[in-house]
């Protein structure tokens, strides 16, 4: 079996693509996920799987999905490892501190034509980020709300983008070492 981290983008958000938590771990375990765990209600969920191939995986958990709820979410599936490297990989230490300001943008592979100098152009005077393979690491301390530069990261780097803050990478982490 092995560990996966599902990372869904878009649940619960704005009343939107509800899906509460208990119905997650259903769908996971009805498709054969076992010891399922989830994390906050805007979809992170941590499970074992005898499925290898992570992007049948991750079709067979959206289609099961909108099935029974009408709408079919992205969904990244990464390893425990992916989730490892990406906080070693962190190049803003010092803003570890504050975990709601540092955000870690997954992405289900590098961009081939990032276009970096626009992403610069729109950063505030207070706000850094560093791409790094597959991974988006944006440090606002003044929150992403606002951010032009938080706005526009998915289309400048051309790949699709899910993002946590620093604590929600933590716990999963934390979830998916049991």
């Amino acid at each position: 079996m092995k560990t996966y981290v599902a990372l869904f983008r878009g649940l619960n958000v704005g009343g939107k693509n509800i899906l509460p938590m208990k119905d997650l771990i259903a769908v996971l375990e009805d498709i054969g996920c076992r010891n399922v765990k989830t994390y906050i209600q805007s979809g992170n969920a941590v499970f074992e799987s005898s499925i290898n191939e992570s992007a049948q995986l991750s079709k067979n958990i959206g289609n099961e999905i909108k099935v029974r709820r009408g709408f079919e979410p992205y969904v990244l599936l990464l390893g425990l490892e992916d989730i490892e490297k990406a906080i070693t990989n962190n190049p803003f230490r010092e803003a570890e501190k504050d975990p709601q300001a540092l955000h870690v943008g997954f992405l289900p592979s590098a961009p081939k034509n990032p276009d970096l100098k626009a992403l610069e152009n729109l950063r505030s005077a207070s706000e850094r980020f560093r791409l790094i393979d597959n991974v988006f690491y944006l440090h606002a301390p003044e929150g992403i709300g606002r951010s032009k530069l938080a706005a526009s990261a998915e289309r400048l780097l051309g790949v699709t983008m899910t993002d946590r803050n620093w604590r929600t990478v933590c716990k999963i982490k934390e979830m998916a070492r049991g």
